[in-house]
């Protein structure tokens, strides 16, 4: 009786234990349509957010985990009885001929799993939608980093924009300050039509990247399943990276690949105790009644079938579902060794971009601006030629980019590495 009450409040408590699983996992997330704010520029926070939502494949993953659930819920049930209705000896020949002498039997049966089957299948099942829960919060984790990238792709993409028209603004200036020298006969015409040329290049170039920036807005939109842009483009003010510690914070217990691996540990180990349990034969047990028309007399019946375990006691499934267990184990360990070696990596790869950014910024491009403020001003005046001034510009340009792939890179880095750790803006991950 204490054993029987023991399993009882056991297979009672699995499904509440299962419950809390899953309320950290995908619940919460809404497979119908949401509505987002589409009043003012997208942020990096918001278009994180909207990702983990509304990416197709996390409503996916979602959906499979209730589903999971629903599985769990389904292993949990008994077995339902059987009843079957006999009728012989009838129709045959001599005393058996017709219906005088036939006989009538109503049966019900029911087979009730041995070795604890029904509890341990339920166990195993809720692993399972645990392990669903856990793999819909990787894949939500990594639709919201993806989204992360893409939006700082076009916080790039604008900058890129825009250094873009300034270097076209910058070429029609020199192509004006030529023609005036042309026309007072201190510069070559091919002097002109170089530089005419380099300002049709630049404004090339300009149109080219504001398509990039259309280009990478419905790349981000995709993520979320929209077939076009349906939010108003940033700004292009910075995502707040730049001063961020990206050494700062470890990784955390609850990370989404860290816990599908803890999960699967789990889900491996109660499908090898099921299997286990498959050694016990089930046993069906039946009553019936049997009613003989000729005489009409009556008799109750039952009887017991038990199958014998002589060649198969599930010893083969329950051997690989332990292999299977500790291969799992093995994944896990070497899951959380990965998270802290890509942790590592993304943290020095940080501070190098960080480094490249400082320099960039209060060196090459204040050094950059002022040699082509030196060149342009020189060429005015005759002082310089126009290939100097041209490649003075160039290098102006080439700063300014090189600038904004440094910046993009250190955002870039920092929302890998926040993600990794469970910093802002991926907090809810670790809640």
């Amino acid at each position: 009786m204490k054993l029987l009450f023991c399993g009882a409040l056991a297979a009672f408590a699995m499904p509440l234990l299962a419950g809390v699983a899953w309320a950290d996992g995908c619940n919460a997330i809404s497979v119908e349509e949401t509505e987002f704010d589409q009043t003012a520029p997208l942020t990096l926070a918001a278009a994180i957010a909207r990702a983990g939502e509304a990416a197709p494949e996390v409503l996916t993953a979602a959906l499979e985990a209730r589903a999971a659930l629903a599985d769990a819920d389904q292993a949990g049930r008994w077995l339902n009885p059987a009843i079957s209705i006999e009728a012989e000896n009838f129709g045959g020949t001599g005393a058996l001929e017709g219906f005088d002498a036939y006989e009538t039997t109503v049966r019900l049966e029911q087979t009730f799993r041995l070795g604890d089957k029904r509890r341990l299948s339920e166990r195993a099942a809720r692993a399972q939608a645990a392990l669903a829960s856990a793999q819909c919060q990787v894949r939500r984790l990594e639709a919201q980093v993806l989204a992360g990238e893409l939006f700082l792709d076009l916080q790039a993409a604008i900058d890129m924009a825009e250094v873009a028209a300034a270097s076209a603004a910058l070429a029609e200036e020199l192509a004006r300050i030529v023609q005036r020298r042309v026309d007072a006969g201190a510069a070559a015409p091919p002097e002109l039509a170089r530089a005419t040329a380099e300002a049709a290049a630049l404004r090339a170039a300009s149109d080219f990247a504001r398509g990039e920036v259309e280009a990478r807005a419905a790349a981000l939109a995709s993520i979320w399943g929209s077939p076009g842009v349906d939010f108003i483009v940033p700004d292009g003010t910075g995502a707040g990276f730049e001063g961020a510690d990206t050494a700062a914070g470890e990784v955390w217990n609850a990370h989404p690949r860290l816990q599908a691996a803890e999960a699967e540990v789990d889900a491996l180990a109660a499908a090898a105790d099921r299997a286990r349990a498959g050694a016990y034969p089930d046993v069906t047990l039946w009553a019936g009644f049997r009613r003989f028309e000729d005489s009409g007399d009556s008799a109750i019946m039952a009887g017991v079938s038990v199958p014998l375990p002589l060649f198969d006691r599930n010893q083969d499934a329950t051997r690989a579902a332990r292999l299977r267990a500790e291969g799992a184990a093995i994944d896990a360990r070497a899951v959380e060794a990965r998270l802290r070696a890509e942790q590592t990596s993304l943290a020095a790869r940080a501070r190098a971009a960080k480094e490249r950014l400082q320099t960039l910024e209060t060196e090459a491009l204040p050094l950059a601006e002022e040699a082509y403020s030196a060149a342009i001003q020189g060429y005015r005046v005759g002082k310089f030629d126009l290939t100097t001034t041209l490649d003075s510009r160039r290098r102006l340009i080439d700063t300014r980019a090189s600038l904004i792939d440094a910046r993009l890179a250190l955002r870039t880095e920092t929302l890998r590495l926040r993600a990794l750790v469970g910093a802002a803006p991926f907090e809810d991950q670790a809640q």
